[in-house]
Parts: structure tokens; C-alpha cells; sequence
């Protein structure tokens, strides 16, 4: 027998001894990147990259800009850049409504819900249609100046130019990760490393978080590279995926995904335990005040163990406050079917950007609330496109008890519906931001409407007579805190001393970009006799403010701690460092061109 060949038979026990120990403690990620390589070694077709940019902006919470208008607006998002890789203040770009802390901290900031997962953070979101449906590549966000607000990159499984809508609509994450301040106002290409998913897109979803930026945060373009065929994966990305495909699967099998949220509401029966262990000699309360640290898919986990913690974890004083925004992708009317047994007491909830598409039906939420609505005290509705008359009728009949509803970028809401808003007589807080409430509505809430505090009608482009608008706020509503004009084309002097008489308590007040108020008439040195207490006001891009009116502000509102004057030229730089030195504890915003 030739000696090479016990050596071979050697070294083929060996190696078939390797695999066979390879197979019990590999992991399953490890064993399908290896099936991933080998198939990479099959000839496979060519897959061309498809590069596209933005068709149409379809959808997002807010911008800067004038409805009617295309400066400062998300609409500038479409097509190629108009700026990059200039950097800048330039009117052509994207800009969100707000940024860094200063709505955080004033008097109409409003409280935020608890038990809201720490990896949410988003404020403002856009929605951008291209032309293809591609497996996505590479997401290039052109940032033209202030970058870094961008936290999440979602894509959509819905095509929305096709004329069959599929039957279930689903959202993957891109990429995520948390508010980053960004050294420098310099515009730039941001390109994450995106995920691979498993499924065309068309529709993209960037979400921002500006708390961290020093200025508003300007967008050029978005471009998206893909191919038509779903790419095969390298090994770094199958072991990445597999890892992520494990993670699902563990999900599935302890109930933690969002996925299975519905069915874990509707869980009914539970395996019999003999005990519970020490949790059987704990009080109640302190089981439920150790819940109540849980955000909602914890609840439904823990619902699982045991009959114990499924009764705590149903318990309607676990959700007295309820925030669905996080899970905004994945809430359907079958949602909030198993949620209305454990939110009869429910007071407060948030079911901003929620039942898009499809997803909540008219009569899902009109159920909903019609056994959840009588105790509500707070409800958060911003961006619900699915909203109509019938909604806001519901609202009105169903919530006796509500002090604060949010209809900010409900811009589907015929005008007449806004009518049904002054049933609600008990209403102190009321959003209206970019909606298209008309003033016969307006007049009428205003009337029937007088414990009103804090009003926000920015960008309301369908009132007529913002004058007329006033007085009825001065005559009716002398308990107001807060007024946001923002962009109202047609306030007067006329209509700011109405206001400036009637509403003495005002702490805040928006009229940024309110091009018929001028200061030779008198009226900002009104405002500032007469409103004392005025904490934060935005006089922003008008160019008639002067030095008389900053110093009426410091001699009159010793209160002030927020002055935005952005794009006033008319001021000298002594005056403003006076009042800095006077009132070191104001804010002011002032042009950056000064």
C-alpha cells in the first residue's frame, strides 16, 4: 500500500470529524453565510444599479415654509439639487418647522407620555416617492447646511403609483440611530450603511430629530440606488442579516416583536402555574407601579408568564396614558380592537402618524373611541391622514371630558368638519397647525370655546380675516397662554391691539412671517405695554422691527426669555448687546447675515 494513502484516510476522518463538530456548534447564521458563499460562486446575471432621485414628496409633518409657496418647503425634496454641494441658508431647500430646545421650553410646551422607548426619537418625518421600485443599495441624503438631524431611514413595501394596493403594507428600518451633533454647518453627502431587505421600494421615510442642531437643518435631495433583482448577499451582509433573521425569530418565539403585538393582545388563556412565586406576597400596587416603567410590547411580553402578571399587565390603570406614535408602522384597526378592554380609563393618547394608508379605518377608531373616549383628557392626532367629519364628530359626541386635541397636519379634514370642535367647551389646548379650517369654524370655536390657553393656528392658509380672528380672541378667550399666527398673511395692527387688550395673560406669541404688520404703526411697542408677561415672541423675518421696539420689549417684559428676530435688519448690534447685558437669561435668535 502506497504511504500517501493511510495519510489521506487520515486526513479525511479528520476533516469529516471537523465538520461533524462544525455542525453541532456553528450557529445557523454561520452555517447560511457559508451557503450564501458558496452560491456566490454560481454564475449569476448581471444586476445593473438603478440611480434615482425623489419623484414627489408624498407626505411629512411639518416644514418651515408657506403653504402656498415653495421656499423653505419639503417639496424642494423632488427631483435634482438645487443647492449641493453649495452650502448655506438658501430658500431652495427642505426646512423642518423647529429646532434645538427653544419648543421645549416654552410656555405651550406640552408634557411628554411616558413609558416611550428610549430607540424613538424622532419629531418630524418626509415621504418620498421615486419612480422604480429597486432593492436599496444606498441612500445618499444631500445636507446643505447644519447636517445631522437625520435618525431613522424607513422604506415601504407599498408601491404608490400602483393601482392595486397591496394587502398589507409593510415598513422596514434602513438604518437608525440616535440625535448626533454634528461638528460644523458645512453642507454633505450622508450615505449610512443601509440594511438589505427582502422587498422593492419606491416609498422611502426619513425621520429627524433637530433638538441637538444650533439652526434649522437644510435638505437639497435624496437619492436612492438599487437594483431591479434581489441582490444575493456577501458574506458580511449574510452574517449581519442572519444575525438580524435569529433576532426576529427569537421575537416570534417570546412574543417581543411588534409583529406580534395584535396577537398578544388578544391572548385570553394561559398555561396554569402552581405558584407565582414571590410576586404572590407582593402588594398590588407595587406590582403595578413596577409595570408601569414598561413600554407597551414589555407589557405584552410579560402578559405571557403567568396569569398573575396577564391580570396586572391588562389592568386599565396601566394605560391611564398611552403613546402608540413609536409603533406608528405597525397599528391597524385589529390593534386597537384587542386594546379597548384595558383602555377604558384611559386619559391620555397619542396615536400621531398612526393609520395611514389604510391602516385605521373610520370606523376602527369611531369603535375605538366610542368605548375608550369618555374619560380622555389629552388626545395627539397629528398627521392622521385617515381622519374626516365623521371622525371629529365622534371626538365631540364620545370625549365630554377633553381639554386637549391635536390636529396638527390633518390636511385631509374637509373645512366644514372643523365645526364640530365647538361641542368641546372644556378645551384648553388646541392644535391646528397646516390644517384647512376655515373662519365661519373658527369664529364658532372661538365662541363656545373660552377656557382656551393655548391656540395654535400656524400656516392655516383658508382664514380670510385674521383681524376679525382676533378681536373674537380677545373678546371670548381672556385665559389664553399661547397664540401661534405663524404665517398669517393678514393680521393688522388693527387686530394685534384687539388681541393685545383682551388677552393680557399671553405668555407666548408666534408672528413670524406676518408681512402686514408693521412697526411705524405702533403695534409692537403696543404689545409690549400691554403683555407684560410675555415670555417668548417671534417677530421672524419682519424687516420693519427697529431699536424702539427692542427697547419697549426690555423696559416692559422683564419675563422674556425667548426674542426671535431672525432676518430683521433694521436693528443695531448695540441695542441688542444691551438687552443680552440687561436680560442675561434671553435667547435671541438674530440673522446670521448681521
Amino acid at each position: 500500500m502506497s504511504p500517501v494513502f493511510p495519510m489521506l484516510t487520515v486526513l479525511s476522518m479528520f476533516y469529516y470529524m471537523c465538520l461533524r463538530r462544525r455542525a453541532r456548534t456553528a450557529t445557523r447564521g454561520e452555517m447560511n453565510s457559508r451557503r450564501a458563499i458558496e452560491s456566490n460562486t454560481r454564475a449569476l446575471p448581471i444586476n445593473v444599479e438603478i440611480v434615482q432621485y425623489a419623484k414627489e414628496v408624498l407626505d411629512f409633518s411639518s416644514h418651515y415654509g408657506s403653504e402656498n409657496s415653495m421656499s423653505y418647503t419639503m417639496w424642494n425634496l423632488a427631483g435634482i439639487p438645487n443647492v449641493y454641494p453649495s452650502s448655506g441658508d438658501f430658500t431652495q431647500t427642505a426646512v423642518f418647522r423647529t429646532y434645538g430646545t427653544w419648543w421645549d421650553r416654552c410656555p405651550s410646551a406640552r408634557l411628554p407620555f411616558k413609558r416611550t422607548p428610549p430607540t424613538f426619537c424622532s419629531q418630524d418625518y418626509v415621504e418620498l416617492a421615486f419612480e422604480e421600485p429597486v432593492y436599496p443599495t444606498a441612500v445618499h441624503i444631500l445636507e446643505t447646511y447644519h447636517p445631522g438631524a437625520v435618525v431613522r431611514i424607513l422604506a415601504c413595501s407599498a408601491n404608490p403609483y400602483s393601482q392595486n394596493p397591496p394587502a398589507e403594507v409593510r415598513w422596514e428600518i434602513l438604518w437608525s440611530e440616535a440625535p448626533t451633533k454634528v461638528n460644523g454647518p458645512q453642507a454633505r453627502q450622508f450615505t449610512p450603511c443601509i440594511k438589505q431587505i427582502n422587498f422593492p421600494t419606491n416609498l422611502i421615510r426619513l425621520e429627524v430629530n433637530s433638538s441637538l442642531l444650533d439652526y434649522y437643518t437644510e435638505l437639497d435631495a435624496v437619492v436612492l440606488h438599487g437594483v431591479k433583482e434581489r441582490p444575493v448577499l456577501s458574506l458580511k451582509t449574510s452574517m449581519i442579516d442572519m444575525n438580524d433573521i435569529d433576532e426576529d425569530e427569537d421575537e416570534e418565539k417570546y412574543g417581543c416583536g411588534m409583529d406580534t403585538l395584535n396577537k398578544q393582545f388578544s391572548i385570553v388563556t394561559l398555561r396554569e402555574w402552581p405558584t407565582n412565586g414571590y410576586f404572590d406576597k407582593l402588594p398590588y400596587e407595587l406590582i403595578q407601579l413596577i409595570l408601569s416603567h414598561l413600554t407597551v410590547p414589555d407589557l405584552c411580553r410579560l402578559a405571557q408568564t403567568c396569569k398573575l402578571l396577564y391580570q396586572h399587565c391588562c389592568d386599565p390603570l396601566q394605560y391611564i396614558h398611552l403613546s402608540l406614535q413609536p409603533y406608528w408602522a405597525r397599528i391597524n384597526d385589529t390593534s386597537l380592537e384587542y386594546l379597548q378592554s384595558r383602555c377604558t380609563l384611559i386619559q391620555w393618547l397619542n396615536l400621531s402618524w398612526t393609520g395611514n394608508r389604510g391602516a385605521i379605518s373610520v370606523s376602527g377608531f369611531s369603535r375605538f373611541l366610542k368605548v375608550c373616549g369618555s374619560e380622555l383628557v389629552r388626545l395627539e392626532l397629528s398627521c392622521g391622514h385617515f381622519l374626516n367629519e365623521t371622525c371629529l364628530e365622534v371626538i365631540t359626541e364620545m370625549c365630554p371630558n377633553l381639554q386637549e386635541l391635536n390636529l396638527s397636519s390633518c390636511d385631509k379634514i374637509p373645512p366644514q368638519a372643523f365645526n364640530h370642535i365647538a361641542k368641546v367647551g372644556s378645551l384648553k389646548r388646541l392644535i391646528l397647525y397646516r390644517t384647512k379650517v376655515e373662519q365661519t369654524a373658527l369664529l364658532s370655536i372661538l365662541n363656545f370655546c373660552s377656557e382656551l390657553q393655548h391656540l395654535s393656528l400656524g400656516s392655516c392658509v383658508m382664514i380670510e380675516d385674521y383681524d376679525l380672528i382676533a378681536s373674537m380672541m380677545g373678546a371670548k378667550c381672556k385665559k389664553l397662554r399661547s397664540l401661534d399666527l405663524w404665517r398669517c398673511k393678514n393680521i393688522t395692527e388693527s387686530g394685534i391691539a384687539e388681541l393685545a387688550s383682551g388677552c393680557q395673560l399671553l405668555e407666548e406669541l408666534d408672528l413670524g412671517w406676518c408681512p402686514t404688520l408693521q412697526s411705524s404703526t405702533g403695534c409692537f411697542t403696543n404689545l409690549a405695554r400691554k403683555l407684560p408677561n410675555l415670555q417668548k415672541l417671534f417677530l421672524t423675518a419682519n424687516r420693519s422691527v427697529c431699536d424702539t421696539d427692542i427697547e419697549e420689549l426690555a423696559a416692559n417684559c422683564t419675563r422674556l426669555r425667548q426674542l426671535d428676530i431672525l432676518g430683521t435688519r433694521m436693528i443695531d448690534n448695540r441695542v441688542v448687546l444691551e438687552l443680552n447685558a440687561n436680560f442675561p437669561n434671553v435667547f435671541i435668535k438674530k440673522s446670521f447675515t448681521q
